[in-house]
């Protein structure tokens, strides 16, 4: 099996010899001759479209024909036509009949790169299809059948998808009958040299450049980097440097003027965990921790005139307000600190339900409410500022990253772009 492995790689290019690696082109010669669908999931950039290759060109498929199909790079108003055809007149601009992906596949091997991006309604159609063969035109009512092998990609995680509404689940399962994992470049470290060779001897043979050689120290930089655009960042970087520098022996310093990043530990950090809400952006965020606030105030407010109306003893008894209590210690709420000492240090005592109230506790003096509550209105007026509360997050993100823009961008969860536009916007000083 080994032998069968060198002889895949070097048949289609592929560097390295990492364990993740050669599991998963071993299960893809495994899974070829079966007419089985197959599940790809890999990070951008680590080598997906060469897998549904290795798995049509060891099937009893391979003489016919291989169409790949990238699902995110067709528009959702002609997808359907594209995987599926058209019927004359089906839809403005159908001057002739045409025939999808699907039916010119027939016998053969089709892939689908980037699936989750696929459209609810062409998820329905493309399941009918891996269970029945059956698929009908844009425009038709004919049911038509083929027999075609799908092997599917995405970099995304399907079962987040599938939890969120985005992708079907029994899709998803009719899809990953086997699945195979491509390791991400950051897990195969000992493959970064091979691979560096690789591109620099590829772009010295194409442009007739001196091949780049590289110290033991510059390496180890490439190794420890996290490389989120894996092999083909790697590729670009090595390029880049087989063309722009002049001295072609690479030195750490060369390396951090094309990964400023290179230098940030990679020691494990506390993971969070994620809110089950995804929100589409910033803005979004924002105005759920401004609501989140508002209503905490609201809850404080109308416990206080509670209080002042009924008294400590009857208000305390009351459900609401005892729970109203729970969720803000719960929350570890910080009370305004101008609040008078008296309720900061007697607050426990309105917690219990049967606790009696203390001398001194509060008092019906007129200007002590009045104070309170007026604090409470000040701070719910400050916190509804969005410009100033986005102005505030996008101003400690870069704090706390020294000024990098993309690090602050990604923890933030917004594109450098958007980060750009915001600085701007605000007048930051970055």
């Amino acid at each position: 099996m080994d032998s069968d492995i060198q002889r895949v790689k070097q048949r289609h290019g592929i560097i390295g010899n990492s364990d993740g690696l050669n599991r998963a082109i071993n299960i893809a010669m495994q899974v070829a001759p079966t007419d089985m669908s197959v599940l790809i999931t890999g990070e951008s950039g680590t080598g997906k479209e060469t897998f549904p290759k290795i798995i049509h060109e060891n099937s009893i498929r391979k003489h016919a024909k291989y169409i790949a199909v990238n699902c995110g790079a067709i528009p959702e108003g002609t997808i359907d036509s594209e995987l599926f055809g058209h019927e004359k007149g089906a839809f403005t601009g159908a001057h002739d009949s045409r025939k999808g992906y699907f039916e010119v596949a027939d016998k053969g091997t089709i892939f689908l790169d980037e699936v989750a991006e696929l459209p609810l309604s062409t998820q329905v159609r493309l399941l009918r299809v891996l269970e029945s063969g059956e698929f009908i035109r844009v425009g038709s009512s004919k049911v038509q059948k083929t027999d075609v092998r799908v092997v599917a990609a995405t970099n995304v995680n399907v079962e987040d998808a599938v939890r969120e509404g985005k992708f079907r689940e029994d899709l998803y399962y009719r899809l990953n009958t086997v699945p195979i994992i491509i390791p991400p470049l950051r897990e195969r470290n000992d493959d970064i040299w091979f691979l560096f060779r690789k591109f620099s001897s590829d772009i010295t043979d194409k442009y007739g450049m001196p091949p780049l050689d590289i110290s033991d120290e510059a390496m180890r930089m490439l190794e420890n980097y996290r490389w989120p655009g894996n092999i083909r960042q790697l590729k670009n970087i090595t390029e880049q440097m087989a063309v722009i520098e002049r001295d072609q022996y690479i030195t750490p310093e060369i390396v951090r003027r094309y990964l400023p990043e290179v230098d940030v530990s990679r020691l494990p950090a506390l993971a969070k965990k994620e809110e089950s809400q995804s929100f589409a952006s910033e803005r979004e965020i924002l105005y759920k921790v401004l609501f989140d606030m508002k209503k905490d105030m609201s809850d404080l407010k109308r416990l206080v005139y509670d209080l002042m109306e009924n008294g400590v003893d009857e208000a305390s008894n009351k459900e609401e307000n005892t729970q109203i209590l729970r969720d803000l210690h719960a929350q570890k709420t910080n009370l305004p600190s101008e609040m008078p000492e008296k309720y900061l240090n007697k607050g426990s005592e309105i917690s219990t339900p049967h606790a009696q109230p203390q001398e001194g506790l509060y008092t019906d003096k007129e200007e002590d409410h009045k104070g309170l509550i007026e604090d409470t209105e000040e701070y719910v007026e400050e916190s509804l500022s969005l410009a100033d509360k986005e102005k505030e997050l996008i101003t400690k993100a870069l704090d706390k990253h020294k000024g990098r823009r993309k690090l602050a961008a990604k923890d933030l969860g917004i594109s450098e772009r958007t980060l750009y536009r915001k600085i701007k916007e605000y007048d930051i000083d970055a």
